[in-house]
Parts: structure tokens; sequence; C-alpha cells
């Protein structure tokens, strides 16, 4: 009787499961279904989105549950999405209210994700059984506009280090000693070390621009009272150094220098000096001389006061003679090769005709930025690797092959190994901010997003050049968009170099941003740099299609596919136009 009795309350339950479950699936006719954004879109290699479900009052009973599993199917595939489950015991006023959930999903895309359609379907379940609603389509494909981002490279070269401009040098010639009250240059002092000395540079031929003698004289009366004496005395170095000119016959060089005659007349300076280089009296004997001169009386007044010194004998007899002198400073521009110069050596060192020691390794780096070529530029830097362990040598080497990349994009993976391989060497020597910001264009060359974005960041928070700091912020903005983080490419890009790619970018991460308006003047700027980017008119055609704007998405469409007819296609089936695309104006645009 028991076992009876058990029997029935199971064939019961079942009976209810078996009624309530048709009940449901026929209520889930009423469900309501939200998927934000819709249609799905495509951000940072991921599709994102919320699914908001709102099922009819005395749908769930005491004991139910309800699932709704999501599918996403494009071509003959179909990818399966994690589900809701809505249970019964979850929501006891049920009965009266509508059961309401929401969830956040993503799945990772695919190419060929691109057109499809999200489809669900509902599973009512109790005691064990369950029974399942027709599938259901709750939005359609993707967008996929954030992959319209163009990949930005810069080729960031480090300075040479080679000073290419007029250098000028000076040379001080030893005072020349004059007799006391005397202004005549004598023999011993021109056969004198400081002599010779002169007179080698004078009959080197050096290019020289000027030539400052300034003459002087002692404090006491024999010298002072001689207002000329100083200014004679480097009349007489000028007359010298005419003669030896004409010796070594200068010619036409000798009117091109320019001699400046400085005469010193009762100027303490030069005594002060001497003073305080002399050992032959003490400091206090000093201090009483120094006391003297600084007293702000006249020269005659003080020289009296001098004499009555002690050591004034001494000093007039081992101090005074030097400071009846000439001193010659001369400004020459230092000697260095001539661009053609170093060019032809360059050549010559990457060819082994010469030894690399031909050239300095500043002369070898500046050779390299002589030539338009960059496979010259290549074999140049190369040698100068080969110059002692110099990052910027590295660097540079791989900055051209990033230039090769840019230049000839189908050997592009094949350089940018090269790169990679010499932007290593630099890195261990020496991460500046030039080797970071050649291997965040590396790296995105090789595909890696993320990669270069650190690279760019660590570049520009080092000391760049503002052109390089310009192209790693282009860098920087491309990937910035390929992380989803639009405001920041925004900025990037506005600080890149200005260029059509960049203001396309900029446009792009505006579009993203929905911020459209700035995006259609950011687009233009693109087409205004170059008229025959058509994807800046695509872009145009989208950031219009946001705002609503018909006539202008068809006239950016039209310029777009009359210069990439493959790009009608990629309109037609681009749900951003979507809203046109059943227009006459819109399929004449892309016939």
């Amino acid at each position: 009787m028991r076992k009876l009795v058990y029997s029935l309350l199971i064939l019961a339950t079942l009976t209810m499961a078996g009624c309530t479950l048709p009940q449901m699936i026929k209520k889930a006719k009423e469900q309501q279904l939200t998927v934000t954004p819709n249609p799905l879109e495509v951000h940072k290699d991921t599709v994102a989105f919320d699914m908001a479900a709102n099922l009819p009052v005395k749908m769930l009973k005491k004991g139910t549950s309800y699932t709704i599993n999501p599918f996403y199917k494009y071509n003959d595939q179909e990818l399966a999405i994690s589900s809701i489950e809505i249970k019964a015991e979850d929501y006891p006023n049920s009965g009266t209210e509508q059961p309401r959930a929401t969830k956040s999903f993503s799945f990772p895309y695919q190419p060929a994700m691109k057109t499809g359609v999200m489809e669900i379907e509902g599973v009512a379940s109790a005691k064990g059984k369950s029974k399942t609603t027709p599938r259901m389509q709750v939005a359609t494909g993707l967008i996929t506009t954030s992959k319209l981002v163009k990949p930005v490279y810069h080729a960031a070269f480090a300075a040479h280090g080679y000073n290419n401009a007029e250098e000028i040098v000076p040379v001080v010639i030893p005072d020349f000693i004059f007799e006391q009250g005397r202004s005549v240059l004598r023999t011993s002092e021109t056969r004198a070390d400081k002599g010779k000395q002169l007179d080698a540079f004078i009959a080197a031929k050096n290019l020289t621009r000027t030539v400052t003698i300034t003459g002087t004289h002692s404090p006491e009366g024999a010298e002072r009272i001689n207002k000329k004496l100083s200014e004679e005395r480097a009349a007489a170095i000028e007359k010298y150094y005419r003669a030896q000119m004409k010796k070594y016959d200068y010619k036409g060089k000798a009117d091109s220098i320019k001699f400046i005659i400085k005469p010193v007349v009762e100027d303490w300076a030069e005594f002060k000096k001497a003073l305080s280089a002399y050992e032959g009296i003490s400091s206090e004997e000093k201090s009483a001389f120094l006391n003297i001169v600084n007293n702000g009386s006249d020269f005659e007044a003080q020289e009296k006061e001098l004499k009555k010194l002690a050591s004034y004998k001494k000093v007039f007899k081992e101090v005074y003679p030097g400071l009846r002198t000439a001193k010659t400073e001369i400004l020459t521009v230092k000697d260095k090769k001539t661009d053609a110069e170093i060019s032809v050596l360059a050549k010559q060192i990457v060819g082994g005709s010469v030894s690399t020691d031909a050239l300095s390794f500043e002369e070898m780096m500046y050779a390299a930025t002589l030539t338009p070529s960059l496979e010259e530029k290549a074999a140049i830097y190369e040698a100068a690797t080969k110059k002692g362990t110099n990052w910027n040598a590295h660097n540079n080497l791989g900055a051209v092959y990033i230039a090769q990349a840019i230049e000839n994009p189908a050997n592009a993976t094949d350089l940018a190994n090269k790169a990679k391989a010499q932007l290593d060497i630099a890195a261990k020597i020496n991460a500046t901010g030039e080797v970071h910001a050649n291997l965040a264009s590396v790296n995105m060359m090789m595909g890696n997003a993320y990669a270069a974005y650190n690279h760019a960041t660590a570049a520009l928070g080092k000391n760049l050049s503002s052109d390089n700091s310009r192209g790693v912020n282009g860098v920087k903005g491309a990937t910035e968009i390929v992380k989803a983080q639009y405001a920041e490419a925004v900025r990037s890009t506005s600080s890149a170099t200005d260029n059509a790619d960049n203001a396309f970018n900029k446009g792009l991460a505006q579009v993203l941003n929905k911020d459209y308006q700035n995006a259609v003047t950011s687009f233009g700027e693109a087409t205004g740099k170059n008229s025959n980017l058509a994807i800046a008119h695509y872009g145009a055609a989208v950031a219009h299609a946001r705002l609503g704007n018909a006539d202008k998405v068809v006239e950016s469409l039209t310029a777009a596919v009359r210069i990439d007819s493959s790009l009608k296609q990629a309109a037609l089936s681009d749900l951003e136009f979507s809203k046109f695309a059943a227009t006459e104006t819109f399929r004449n645009a892309l016939k």
C-alpha cells in the first residue's frame, strides 16, 4: 500500500512537470530580451555585450528554472556562450512581478565572425525534465570599425654626435715681455719658445677669424705716464704677425683676418693676479699691497703709497717685469673634413678599400646622414657598429631597417626581425628613448600592439627629440586604439607627426569615443594631406552615418570606392550603414 502511494506521488509530480514545461515554453514567447550594443561591436579583439532578460509574470512556477543560452552563428559555425539561469526560488514574487536578470558576456573575435547573428534558446527545467524553445535571433552581426586602425611606424634615429658646423678654437700664445718703458719686440722674445709657437701657427696657414692683442704696462710712473705704451706694445705684435704672414705668402688670406688691439692703461687687475701667484712675499705683505690698490684713490697716489712698503723693491723687481706684456689670443677655425670627403671615405670604408680608422665614429655616424639611400645608410651604420660598443650605431641600423620596412611592406617581417636583433643589442648597452621608440615600431610590425604600447610609453618617458616624440606618439595612438583606449588615442594622435595616417587614426579614435563631429574634421584633415587615402573617406562615411547625415554618407563612400573599389563590398556588409543600405542613393554610390 505504501509503495502505491509513493508511485502515485511520483506520477503526480511528473504529470505536473509535464504540464508546466509546455506552459513555460509558451510563455517564453513573451520574454523580452535586450542585447547592448546591438549590433554587436568589436573592441580590443573582444566582442563584449550585456543581455537583459525580462520574463513574463507567472512564467516561473515553484521548483522551475529558465535558462537562456546565447549562440553566435557565422558562416557554417556557431559559438556557444555562457548562459543566464533564472530560478523560481530567486524570484518569490514572480507571480505578480516580471523576473529580471542581466549578465555581461564576451567572446574572442575572429575575422570570419564579421557577418553573423546572435541567437538564443530558452530551456525550461523542472524536476529533472527540460524543454527547449525554438531559436530566436536577438542581435545582428558585428560592427568592426575598431579594426580599421592603421598601424603606424616610426624610425627613431639617434643623434650622430658630430659637429658639422664651423667650430672656433681659441689659441693663446704666451705673453711677450717688453723692457721697462719700451715697446720694441726683442729678438730674444721671437726666438724663444713662445715666438716659435706663434711662428709655427702662422706658417700652418690656419683659417683664422680674429687676432686679439692686449698690451699692458706695469704700475710705476715710467710705464704709467706713457699713455701710448700699452697700445704700442700690442701694435708691435701685430706688425710681427703681419710680417710673418707675408713671409709665408698668405696672399688674400691676410685680408680676412681681423686684428683687435686692446691697450690696458692704469688697471690693477693684472697686478692683482700676478701678486696672488707670487710666492716671494708673505700673505700679510700681499694684504698691504691690496689694501692700497683697493682704496679707491687715483692711480698715481696709489703708486706712491706702494713705494713706501718694505717689500716694494722686491715686487718691483720680480713681479712688475711680467706686467710689461702683449697678450695674443687667436680665434681659428677647427680643421675638418668636408662633407664630400666624409662621404667618399665612408664609401671606401664600407667597400673595404680603406681602414675604418679613416673616419672617427662620429664622422661615420654623420656620413650616414649625407646619403638618401637607405641601403647605403645601412651599410655605413653596420660599419659603425664595428667601431666599438656604441648603442647609437646599433639603434640607427635598426632604425634603417624600420624605414626600409615602411617603404617595402612585402619584406616587413624579415626587416622587423633584423631591426629587433640590432635594437636588442642597443638596449643592453643603453636603453634610451630612441631604442624604446624603435622597439615600439618593431613590435607593432610583429602584431604585438601591447608590447609596442609599453615601449612607446617608455620612450616618451625619456629624453627624445621633438621629431621622435611626435613619431612615437603616432605609434602609441595606434596601439591605444587596439587596446580600446580611445580617449588616450585621441590625445596621442593629437601630439603625433602631422601626416595623413595619424590624422586618420585620430578620426577613428574620435568615432570610437563617440565624438563624431570632430571625427569628421580629422578625416577631412587626413584626406587633405593625402587625397588618395580611401580609408579616410570611408571613415568619414562612418562618422556621418552615426550623425545620421545620409547625403554625406553617400558623398564620402563615393569618394572612397572611386579610389579603392574593394571598399564597395566592405560598405555593403558594414552594419555602420544598415540604416541607409536600402536607399537608392546608397546603392548607386556602390555600383
